[in-house]
């Protein structure tokens, strides 16, 4: 059902993250596409689900058709490398009895197709490998690149490609050792060995990995959920998601949205809802989207009555003191020596909105500190600017400044981020910039500004920077199966459960039990053989070592290993 979700949003256009590459999420949503669906469905309506014209038959079937796949390229990997028929054969029939394998390439999910192409990548390789003794022919350069488009293919996958990755760069590495102690061999002839495997192992894939992503971005153009946790640059490619030019010039009486700089929250954000605890004043937060409760009014230190429709704006400095009115609820952006409601620290004050129009104490100051600017626009590191300018707020009373964090508050905060007054907190989360300005006294000819638009490199490096923080950020969770488990098949893991149906992912015990003690074997028996030949023992298997690296596998075995296999 997730991957039918995102799939869905592929048909949409929404913009979503995942932790994965996009390529088998493409894959999936193929069907859609050409069945030309509407993408109007209701996943979690069973009856609807099944009496539409969604086409998760087909989904099944691509992965299915991947996992087939498998047995073919596995049993042509063992062949070409050397091995005999009736081993290739072995290896396919225990593929195809392993039901691990037969459960996942049922069901719509990413491991079908990254098992199938790691299968395909091996499978090339070797081919590549079997051409060794004919290099820069023909075959050699279409299954050296070959193997390259592979390797792009898995990690476009998922990132665990990349270790298949890493497991051909290591055979890579070797070939290109063993090439350099060939003597006959000129040096321009191993470096012209040396260019082409990075051209073809690495340039390649690097290649196909960012073709796969501007394709994911051409097609995903509109806004969705998740684009909350891009930077707002990247949301202003998005369409619905974008913000009309605002003036550049901010002063006092302007109307602004003020935004954090670091987590991505969102933008201060007041609301006529109290803290429960503490000083039970108004809350103050961050919220991610745009709402009127966003909305600030910059004041000057004296006299915040005087009405700012009929005076001229005059700029705001750097070190200059001001006060924040909340626009709709007409209080002050305010902080004093008590404790915040969730972060219960020494260091930390509340931050509330207090007071009224015509009611402000010293408690509603605020210094202006410019921390860094545009630096194509000198007077952001002067005076305020709208986008260009990155202030800090330090309040005057209590030493701190205005800072937010990941943390979020409960129920009764709406689980909107919390927002608070730090004393000697993180410096990159204290920063903040202002969005959109407006102010009734800006003459017509003011110069706007608005948000660089991304080209595809800035988007192509934030998206996998967010995706790799999705990934690290992986939580535990019950139906986890730890790697120690996988040797001897001790669980599997549920998939589904409904009434007294379920499916359950778990290998087939005489395969899994039987390869671990054939592993366990093979290095027992390894040593033994290395020993023997250490102390200079012989017995008939003496000196009758088969290197199948000569028929192209880097694999040492004895006589005795090779009768068996």
């Amino acid at each position: 059902m997730h991957f039918e979700t995102l799939a869905l949003k592929y048909i949409r256009g929404n913009f979503f993250i995942d932790m994965h590459p996009p390529l088998a999420k493409l894959l999936i949503a193929l069907p859609g596409y050409l069945s030309r669906y509407d993408g109007i469905l209701d996943l979690e309506n069973e009856s609807e689900f099944f009496e539409s014209k969604y086409p998760y038959v087909t989904m099944r079937l691509i992965s299915g058709i991947l996992g087939i796949f498998i047995i073919p390229f596995s049993y042509l990997t063992i062949k070409l490398s050397g091995f005999s028929t009736n081993a290739a054969f072995l290896v396919s029939a225990l593929l195809i009895f392993e039901n691990a394998l037969v459960t996942q390439s049922r069901l719509i999910l990413l491991d079908s197709p990254l098992m199938a192409s790691t299968a395909f990548t091996m499978l090339i390789w070797v081919k590549f490998h079997n051409e060794k003794k004919r290099p820069f022919k023909t075959w050699w350069w279409i299954w050296l690149i070959m193997t390259g488009v592979g390797l792009g293919l898995t990690v476009s996958i998922k990132w665990v490609g990349f270790f298949t990755t890493i497991f051909i760069g290591l055979l890579t590495i070797k070939d290109l050792w063993d090439l350099l102690g060939d003597l006959h061999l000129p040096l321009i002839r191993w470096v012209n060995h040396f260019l082409a495997r990075v051209l073809c192992l690495l340039v390649i894939p690097v290649i196909l990995y960012m073709l796969v992503f501007a394709i994911h971005f051409s097609i995903l153009e509109n806004s969705g959920d998740d684009a909350i946790s891009m930077s707002p640059e990247f949301r202003h490619t998005l369409n619905g998601h974008g913000m009309n030019d605002t003036p550049i010039d901010v002063g006092y009486g302007s109307t602004i949205t003020l935004r954090h700089f670091n987590t991505r929250g969102g933008y201060l954000h007041s609301h006529n809802h109290h803290y429960p605890s503490g000083s039970k004043q108004q809350q103050v937060t961050l919220y991610p989207f745009k709402d009127e409760n966003n909305l600030w009014i910059i004041q000057k230190e004296t006299d915040p009555k005087i009405p700012f429709e009929t005076i001229n704006p005059s700029w705001i400095y750097h070190n200059t003191l001001i006060r924040l009115s909340h626009v709709l609820t007409e209080g002050w952006l305010h902080s004093h020596n008590i404790k915040p409601p969730v972060t219960n620290s020494d260091d930390q004050n509340e931050v509330s909105v207090y007071g009224s129009k015509d009611h402000s104490d010293t408690n509603d100051l605020w210094r202006v500190e410019i921390v860094d600017h545009e630096k194509s626009d000198s007077d952001s590191g002067r005076r305020l600017r709208a986008i260009h300018t990155k202030f800090r707020l330090f309040h005057i009373n209590s030493g701190c400044y205005l800072y937010s964090h990941s943390n979020k508050l409960p129920e009764w905060g709406f689980k909107q981020q919390e927002v608070t007054c730090g004393k000697g907190a993180t410096f990159i989360n204290t920063i903040w910039y202002i969005e959109t300005n407006s102010h009734p006294k800006l003459p017509s000819d003011t110069k706007m500004v608005n948000y660089k638009k991304l080209g595809f490199f800035e988007k192509f490096i934030e998206l996998n920077q967010v995706m790799w923080t999705n990934f690290k950020s992986i939580s535990l969770h019950p139906y986890l199966s730890h790697p120690s488990s996988w040797i001897l098949l001790k669980r599997g893991i549920g998939f589904w459960a409904q009434e007294h149906y379920q499916i359950y992912l778990i290998g087939n015990p005489f395969i899994w039990w039987t390869s671990t003690l054939t592993v366990l074997i093979f290095v027992i028996e390894k040593l033994n053989t290395i020993l023997k030949a250490k102390r200079g023992y012989i017995d008939r298997f003496s000196g009758k070592i088969i290197f199948l690296k000569n028929k192209n596998v880097h694999v040492c075995l004895t006589n005795r290993e090779s009768n068996i296999i």
